[in-house]
C-alpha cells in the first residue's frame, strides 16, 4: 500500500517523466550510433565487393573469358576460408568457375545486389553462413556473381543490438530507481509537513514544522508556514482572550442581576409583577448558561487533554446518566431503551465524559416528541469503544450536519426552542480531548421524523496503548454544571 501511494506522488510522476525523456534521448543516441556503425560496415563490405568486381572486369577486358576463369580460380585457391564468394556460369547456369556450385536464391534488388545463405542448396559444404553479392551479366551470355561472407558482420550487428537493448534496459532500471529514491526523499519531507499539519488541524497549535537547516526550498516553505502559524495563533489567542474576558466580566454582573431579580420575585405580591420578574430571571439564566458554556469550551480547547485520565467503564458511566434521565423520558411517555455491553473500558476524565453523555441523552429526550423512542448503545468494535444515542425526533438536515459543530449555529427546525447553539461545540471539544470521532446520521431515514443518531467512537483502553501526554488538568470546578437541555442540536 505504501509503495502504491509512493507511485501516486507528483514527485515520482515528475521523475518518471524525466526518465522517459532521458531514456528517449539515450535511445535516439544509441540508434544513431548503431545506424552509423552498421551502415559503415555494410558500405565497407559493398566497396570491397565493388573493388573485386573492378579487378575482374579489368582482367576480362585484358585476357577475355579464359583470363576471367583463371583469375577466379586463382582467387578461390588463395582464399581457403571462402571469405569471398565467386560463381561464373553460362546462360543456363552451368558452372565454369567459383567456390559455390549452384546459383543462389534470395532477394535481389534492382541494382543487382542479392542477400542469401551459404548452405548445401548452393553447393556449400561448410557451416551455414550469410552472404551478400552482386550479379551482373558478362558478354557472351555468361553470368557472374561476386560476393562476401557477411556472417561475422551480421553477428557483430546482433552484438551491437543486444548491447543497445541491455543498455536501454539498464538505463530505464537506473532511471526508475533514481526516480523512486528521489521521489522517496521528497515524499518524506512532504509527509512530515502533512503529518504536522494534520496534528495542528486537530488542535495541537503549539506544533511547528521541523526544518533540516539546509535552507533549501522545503526549509523555506516550512519557515514560512511556521511564521504563518505563529501569526494565526497570535490572532486567535487575541480573539479568544477578548471573548473570554467579555464572558468572564459579564458573568459576574449578570449573576448579581439575576440574584436581585430573584429577590424581587420573592418580595413582590403583584401577580403580574411576579410573572415579569420570573421571565427576567429565566432570561438571565439563559444568558448565564451561554457564558458558562463559552468559558467551558474555551478552557477545553485551550488546555487540551486532561491529566486526570483514568480507566472508565463506559457502560457504567452511561448507565448512571440514563438513570438520571429516565424520569424525564417517562414524563413524555417515551420508550427509553438501553443496550450496554459490559467490559467496554476507555481512558478518560469521568466528569467530562459524563457531561458529554448527559448532554446527548438530555438533548435526544428534548427533541423527541411524546411517545417517541430513545435508544442508547454502548459496544466495542475492534480497538474502539462506541457510544450511540438515537432518537425519533426532528433530526438534522444532511446539508447542516457538518455545520452544527460551529459555535452558536442552530438548525432551522430548532430555532424556536430554547438553546444557545453551543451543545455540539462542547461535546466535540470533550470528544477531541479523548481522541474521539463524532458522526451524525439519520436514525430513521426517509420518515417524517428521521431522528438523529449521534455516534462517538473512542479508543478502547489497552495496557499497551500509549497514554496521552503533554496534558493539563482541568479542575472539576472549572468544568461547571451540565449543559442545560437544548444546548446540543445546533440548538
Amino acid at each position: 500500500m505504501k509503495l502504491l501511494s509512493q507511485l501516486r506522488t507528483s514527485s515520482f510522476q515528475l521523475a518518471l517523466l524525466y526518465m522517459v525523456v532521458f531514456a528517449t534521448s539515450v535511445f535516439l543516441l544509441l540508434a544513431f550510433i548503431y545506424w552509423r556503425t552498421a551502415g559503415f560496415m555494410t558500405a565497407q563490405t559493398d566497396e570491397t565487393i565493388e573493388a573485386e568486381i573492378a579487378g575482374l572486369a579489368e582482367q576480362y577486358r585484358g585476357s577475355g573469358i579464359n583470363g576471367l576463369i583463371s583469375i577466379i580460380r586463382e582467387r578461390v585457391a588463395r582464399d581457403p576460408n571462402a571469405k569471398s564468394i565467386y560463381l561464373l556460369t553460362t546462360d543456363d547456369f552451368v558452372k565454369l568457375a567459383g567456390n559455390i556450385e549452384n546459383w543462389p536464391k534470395g532477394s535481389r534488388s534492382d541494382s543487382g545486389w542479392i542477400n542469401f545463405t551459404l548452405n548445401p542448396s548452393v553447393g556449400w559444404n561448410g557451416p551455414e553462413r550469410l552472404a551478400r553479392a552482386r550479379i551482373f551479366e558478362v558478354q557472351g551470355g555468361l553470368r557472374l556473381l561476386v560476393g562476401r561472407d557477411v556472417d561475422e558482420l551480421t553477428n557483430l550487428k546482433r552484438v551491437i543490438e543486444t548491447a543497445i537493448n541491455w543498455g536501454m534496459g539498464i538505463t530505464l532500471a537506473l532511471a526508475l530507481l533514481g526516480g523512486f529514491l528521489m521521489s522517496r526523499s521528497t515524499t518524506r519531507r512532504i509527509e512530515v509537513i502533512n503529518i504536522t499539519s494534520r496534528r495542528i488541524m486537530n488542535g495541537h497549535l503549539s506544533l511547528r514544522i521541523p526544518t533540516r537547516g539546509t535552507d533549501d526550498d522545503f526549509d523555506q516553505l516550512a519557515e514560512n508556514l511556521n511564521q504563518m502559524l505563529d501569526r494565526i495563533v497570535y490572532l486567535m489567542e487575541g480573539i479568544r482572550h477578548v471573548s473570554d474576558s467579555i464572558a468572564h466580566d459579564l458573568r459576574t454582573p449578570l449573576t448579581r442581576l439575576r440574584n436581585q431579580l430573584e429577590n424581587t420575585l420573592m418580595s413582590v405580591d403583584n401577580d403580574e409583577a411576579r410573572e415579569q420578574a420570573g421571565k427576567a430571571v429565566a432570561e438571565a439564566d439563559q444568558l448565564l448558561a451561554t457564558f458558562n458554556a463559552l468559558l467551558r469550551i474555551a478552557r477545553l480547547e485551550t488546555r487540551g487533554n486532561t491529566a486526570d485520565m483514568k480507566q472508565v467503564s463506559l457502560a457504567d458511566l452511561v448507565s448512571d446518566a440514563c438513570e438520571l434521565y429516565e424520569a424525564l423520558a417517562e414524563d413524555k411517555e417515551q420508550q427509553f431503551e438501553q443496550s450496554l455491553e459490559d467490559h467496554v473500558v476507555i481512558e478518560g476524565d469521568r466528569d467530562l465524559l459524563f457531561q458529554m453523555v448527559s448532554n446527548l441523552i438530555d438533548n435526544a429526550i428534548k427533541y423527541t416528541p411524546e411517545q417517541g423512542e430513545i435508544r442508547v448503545n454502548v459496544r466495542k468494535e475492534g480497538n474502539d469503544a462506541i457510544f450511540e444515542v438515537g432518537d425519533s425526533g426532528i433530526g438534522i438536515p444532511d446539508d447542516e450536519k457538518d455545520q452544527v459543530f460551529q459555535r452558536f449555529y442552530r438548525v432551522g427546525k430548532s430555532r424556536s426552542l430554547p438553546g444557545n447553539g453551543l451543545g455540539l461545540s462542547l461535546v466535540s471539544a470533550v470528544a477531541e480531548i479523548h481522541q474521539g470521532v463524532i458522526s451524525l446520521s439519520d436514525h430513521h431515514p426517509g420518515e417524517e421524523y428521521p431522528g438523529l443518531m449521534v455516534t462517538i467512537r473512542l479508543p478502547a483502553y489497552s495496557p499497551n496503548r500509549k497514554r496521552l501526554k503533554d496534558t493539563q488538568s482541568i479542575p472539576a470546578s472549572e468544568v461547571g454544571e451540565q449543559s442545560s437541555p437544548g444546548e446540543l442540536r445546533g440548538a
